[in-house]
């Protein structure tokens, strides 16, 4: 239960951070507006709170790896929301990314 729970924050850490970060690109960059940008803002901000909600007490092991969730779920994002279409080494990289994730919070570690 506890991965499980681990993981589901991981993919509503991964929404909230690239969700924010792609809301305040369409109104900057793509010229949508002030309030896109704005719910970019509280959306990263929603980030760093779901974080605080993993299992492990450690923010650095937490951070590390989310960092390989990042990477995954970015190719998932432009795929799904934008039409990227990654190439084979856009999902070998994504791949070892979430081998790492699994390596830095799942391996079974001394009490």
């Amino acid at each position: 239960m506890t991965v499980l729970r681990s993981l589901l924050l991981f993919a509503l850490a991964a929404i909230a951070e690239i969700g924010g970060a792609w809301l305040v690109w369409q109104g900057w960059r793509e010229h949508r507006g002030l309030w896109w940008v704005a719910a970019g803002v509280i959306a990263l901000g929603a980030y760093g709170f779901v974080a605080t909600f993993q299992p492990d007490p450690n923010f650095g092991r937490i951070l590390a790896a989310y960092g390989g969730v990042f990477v995954a779920g970015s190719l998932a994002w432009g795929m799904f929301v934008d039409g990227f279409r990654p190439d084979r080494w856009d999902l070998t990289g994504a791949a070892i990314c979430l081998l790492g994730v699994a390596v830095i919070m799942y391996a079974p570690r001394d009490a």
